[in-house]
């Protein structure tokens, strides 16, 4: 730090974060007063509950804070305020800085001193002008027992009886997550421990995007790990800082000004779900148990939650051809939109249809459609409070666009340091937009060699309209002979073979009955 910016922060910005907090409690106490009243009267006495509190592994919940209390939060951290004796104990995360301090010493590494630096930018930011905004912080949850009042944790049978049509891939060699565009849900490819090793020694994707983004810093403080059923989706954390290089090269490359729009809650349209892969899998990765594992994990972390505790019995009328949406195509027709929705749905209007249909047919039945065999199955009676979560996220009070556009930016999940195999965590991902219904995938390879033909193998596929249970059906057919030894080539090469000895239409099942 030069002696300019040094004289800056410990005569600036150090009192005013002793300033923001002795405010601490009045922002509490505020924040409490109002946490009931985030979504309003939902009648019939039931209220969402968003005040701070330890969201427990199981519980499926929501916290909603203010910029200003999450400032107030991360400087207690700062200034190492948090009691920390029992945090392991009940599977928190470590939340002072304390740890990434004492990272400068010892053989301390420059990208350790990168991540201060960025950490210091923000508060030297909130200090001078304080944002005003909100951040919401959701434990996602599929119940593992069969319950069909809620969506419960799907087995191997709904997976390979999906026939969820597969939704459009686009592929990008080069760019990162967080610059997309299209405002879709952005994968943290997270440790079960919310943030890894972001205030220790660890400088990957998750925790870059943690210091760039400082205020998912504050989920640390109430997740608890995530069990393999869960996942974390965090909406309206702002950027504020640019940067270079990855892992030991990482640097903080000066000031950025976030400017995306805020939703109805005040939130930043900037949507980041944790999802946790399995670490250093290795062969066992190909394992069935494994496959449904990372599939699920997948799926719960981009299923909207609230608009999937309904489908409607009567399925609309599929007058909907000729319309589409997504990259490219941000204009829709919301009257074309209402006729098209069956609960929630991510999907383009056309892909909207097709899946009603293909929902339809899991049941056997376009007249009685109740979705008997699926997890996704609900009734129609529902909780107040969940419609109204539901409503408010869904779009905002003023009756503007719905979420019907956002889809998944990803890439290499579960990957790089975390072992697992590129190809198959791709597919993986794929399938599992699919089903929760999101209408697109941004899928950055960050010039992954095993994904060059990644371009070739999904246009191929989704010429042929493969479901998300055929895409399924292959993937387990691969991972088979992968784990019995009978190929050792990755699935691409596997595929593609295949794809030209059949490239005569056959089906899936006749390919692999060949």
């Amino acid at each position: 730090m030069s002696s300019v910016a040094s004289r800056e922060f410990f005569w600036d910005t150090v009192p005013a974060l002793a300033n923001l907090l002795l405010r601490l409690p009045t922002l509490l106490e505020w924040h409490y007063l109002e946490s009931d009243r985030v979504f309003g009267d939902v009648g019939e006495g039931a209220v969402i509950r968003t005040g701070l509190r330890i969201l427990q592994p199981q519980e499926a919940g929501i916290v909603f804070l203010s910029q200003e209390c999450i400032g107030a939060l991360l400087a207690c951290s700062f200034f190492c305020l948090f009691p920390s004796s029992n945090r392991g104990e009940i599977h928190l995360p470590t939340i002072n800085f304390d740890h990434l301090f004492a990272g400068l010493y010892n053989n301390g590494k420059p990208n350790q001193e990168q991540k201060i630096v960025c950490l210091i930018h923000y508060f030297h930011r909130i200090c001078s002008c304080m944002p005003k905004g909100f951040v919401s912080f959701e434990r996602k949850v599929l119940p593992l027992e069969q319950n069909h009042l809620r969506i419960s944790y799907p087995e191997a049978t709904f997976w390979n009886k999906s026939t969820v049509p597969l939704c459009s891939l686009e592929v990008l060699h080069s760019g990162f997550i967080e610059d997309q565009q299209y405002e879709a849900l952005e994968v943290d490819f997270a440790n079960e421990y919310l943030g890894g090793g972001a205030l220790h020694r660890g400088c990957v994707q998750e925790e870059i995007r943690f210091m760039i983004n400082p205020e998912l810093i504050a989920g640390m403080l109430f997740l608890p790990c995530m069990e393999s059923n869960e996942a974390i989706e965090i909406v309206g954390a702002e950027r504020f800082a640019n940067y270079t290089g990855y892992a030991s090269a990482f640097r903080f490359m000066g000031d950025f000004m976030d400017k995306k729009s805020l939703d109805s809650l005040g939130r930043r349209k900037t949507r980041i779900v944790a999802i946790d892969a399995l670490c250093n899998p290795r062969t066992r990765q190909y394992k069935s148990k494994n496959l449904i594992r990372e599939t699920n994990k997948a799926f719960c972390g981009f299923l909207y939650h609230g608009k999937h505790q309904s489908y409607l019995k009567d399925p609309p009328q599929f007058a909907c051809d000729n319309i589409d949406s997504g990259p490219g195509n941000e204009s829709m027709d919301y009257e074309a939109q209402d006729n098209c929705h069956i609960g929630y749905t991510s999907l383009t209007i056309t892909e909207n249809c097709r899946a009603q249909k293909s929902l339809c047919s899991i049941s056997g039945s376009e007249e009685n459609s109740i979705f008997i065999e699926s997890p996704l199955h609900v009734e129609n009676e529902r909780e107040p409070a969940v419609d109204a979560l539901e409503n408010s996220r869904h779009g905002d009070r003023a009756g503007s666009i719905t979420e019907i556009n956002i889809g998944i930016a990803t890439g290499n999940w579960g990957c790089g340091a975390f072992g697992g195999d590129p190809e198959l965590k791709c597919m993986i991902q794929w399938l599992s937009a699919s089903q929760a219904l999101r209408p697109f995938v941004l899928y950055y390879t960050f010039g992954e060699a095993a994904l060059q033909r990644l371009e070739e193998v999904s246009s191929w596929i989704l010429s042929h309209n493969w479901t998300v249970g055929d895409l399924w059906s292959i993937l387990n057919e691969y991972s088979s002979k992968r784990l019995n030894g009978e190929t050792d080539v990755g699935f691409f090469s596997w595929l593609l073979p295949c794809l030209q000895e059949n490239h005569s239409n056959n089906t899936v099942e006749e390919m692999m009955s060949e």
